[in-house]
């Protein structure tokens, strides 16, 4: 885990004092917690602008089983719906709304390049080793952006799976990258959409099962073709940009998780 900032310490201290000290926490949105991102405002349901999307960016791994989060800026029950589940399952208040206590569990989860606190651009960045975000369909903007993300709903499903470490074993993979390794033509790894996930503490079937709740429109695991050794998760219901999307596709036969 990286290091946290001095400011996400302070934040940790206040919430253990008592009386006036929380009083401070309470008014959190506007105190500036890390170099990534702060909330100015509480967000509820009919709201919108880039304060939003920036918590559905966050939120888009408490989809609910076979879900997204759509990342368009407005504020409905897709969205609202995602942020109880984050709440509850963080211990907080779930009424949907995000509010300081939100707002200060989202500063305690990421770092200051935006990436959630177990995982990292270097992690999802070129399967083949050159990095830059490059080389693919994308611009390199909106690959890092896809990846980022890919990221949140990898720290979600790590929640689900009892916070316990997942290793990523490929992530972006340019064109020549993808061809190299005997990736599909149409390979969400291309996109930054997608991760290949393994764990040392949870079967691979579990894995499968529960990312099926946080916002994946694409698994393949054991008994799926070349399968064996990994999961695969992706976000080919948000990719605008080829044939395979609005579908979903789910198959690990061995753990009787089928489309």
């Amino acid at each position: 885990m990286r290091v946290h900032t001095l400011k996400r310490a302070l934040i940790a201290c206040a919430l253990a004092l008592p009386g006036a000290a929380i009083a401070v926490v309470v008014a959190a949105p506007a105190a500036h917690a890390d170099g990534c991102y702060t909330w100015q405002r509480t967000l509820l349901p009919g709201r919108s602008g880039e304060d939003v999307r920036q918590l559905q960016i966050r939120v888009a791994g408490w989809a609910g089983n076979g879900g997204i989060v759509r990342i368009d800026g407005r504020y409905g029950p897709e969205t609202a719906a995602a942020v109880r589940r984050f709440q509850t399952a963080y211990g907080l208040r779930s009424d949907g709304i995000a509010g300081p206590q939100t707002f200060t569990k989202l500063y305690q989860l990421q770092d200051d390049d935006c990436t959630p606190t177990h995982f990292s651009y270097t992690e999802l960045d070129d399967g083949c080793g050159q990095g830059g975000w490059t080389g693919g369909p994308l611009s390199a903007a909106e690959t890092r952006a896809n990846a980022l993300r890919t990221m949140w709903k990898l720290e979600a499903l790590r929640r689900s799976l009892g916070d316990r470490p997942l290793y990523v074993t490929s992530g972006f993979r340019d064109i020549a990258c993808n061809r190299r390794v005997g990736g599909a033509s149409d390979s969400q790894h291309l996109y930054g959409n997608a991760a290949d996930l393994v764990s040392r503490s949870r079967s691979l079937c579990d894995v499968a099962r529960t990312a099926r709740n946080h916002g994946f429109s694409g698994i393949y695991g054991p008994g799926y073709t070349n399968h064996d050794s990994h999961v695969h998760v992706d976000s080919r219901r948000e990719n605008n940009r080829d044939r395979t999307r609005n579908t979903t596709s789910w198959s690990a036969p061995d753990c009787g998780v089928g489309g």
